[in-house]
């Protein structure tokens, strides 16, 4: 090959490598990851619900079923059970990476506002939210669902406030801020 032919080889392979790396940097959105927690202890919570209902992993750290359920009726629910963070700001087209790390399921349900969940016994009073009512036969809250140790991804929100919350133990909130 020619030295004239070599350059514009050179120039091609160098104007492709700079395309490539322009459109991955400009093509792969950002990422901002909110974790799903709990403290379930998984002797009680496997016993009543059946094997590996509960796989909790955190070390010393675990809270029986009786008193999640009686702390949850007398409106006290176990702050082990929190997404985390719980604001977040991000910019337009960042997708959420929302992790279970509990032992148990949950979801990721979108609201109009923070309020109860399919569960009434565990809603301290307040009152289901229309989103997710029906429980898991709601298709739109069986696909929040989130199982212990993977993640669901959230794509496509609009600028403006989203309120998001666990169906099942509604005071698992956050609030995240689209700028």
């Amino acid at each position: 090959m020619k030295t004239a032919g070599k350059f514009a080889l050179l120039a091609v392979l160098l104007t492709l490598g700079s395309a490539i790396q322009a459109f991955a940097e400009d093509d792969v959105p950002p990422i901002a990851q909110i974790v799903a927690l709990d403290e379930c202890e998984p002797k009680s919570f496997n016993d009543t619900f059946g094997p590996d209902f509960c796989r909790n992993v955190a070390l010393g750290a675990s809270t029986p079923l009786d008193k999640f359920v009686g702390d949850a009726m007398a409106g006290n629910p176990d702050p082990g059970w929190d997404f985390e963070p719980d604001v977040l700001t991000i910019k337009k087209d960042t997708t959420l990476s929302v992790v279970d790390q509990g032992g148990e399921i949950h979801t990721f349900t979108e609201v109009q506002k923070f309020g109860g969940g399919f569960i009434d016994a565990i809603n301290a009073g307040e009152e289901t939210v229309p989103e997710c009512r029906g429980g898991f036969k709601n298709v739109d809250v069986a696909k929040t669902r989130i199982l212990q140790g993977s993640q669901i991804h959230v794509t496509g929100l609009s600028k403006g406030e989203h309120l998001f919350q666990c169906c099942i133990h509604p005071w698992m909130r956050v609030k995240v801020e689209v700028k």
